[in-house]
């Protein structure tokens, strides 16, 4: 059985749009990874019961989203 999943990354002319500052492609972008950010944003918390509950940090998921834009604007299309 092969588990590995196929990965389409966004089409080329809205890269090309978002490193030309074109906001509506940067937030199509956003939206692409937008789960992949969530899943690196999850970081354990404990309750007052001591239990632990995974939960999305929104400070960890702004700051990937910001790194994303700064990298997209600073793409170079050959």
């Amino acid at each position: 059985m092969n588990s590995k999943r196929t990965y389409n990354p966004p089409p080329f002319s809205m890269i090309e749009a978002a490193t030309k500052g074109d906001v509506t492609a940067i937030n199509a972008i956003l939206r692409h990874y937008s789960g992949y950010i969530t899943s690196l944003s999850v970081r354990p918390m404990w309750d007052e019961f001591g239990c632990v509950h995974m939960v999305v940090d929104p400070e960890i998921q702004r700051r990937l989203e910001t790194k994303l834009i700064t990298r997209v604007l600073k793409f170079q299309v050959a």
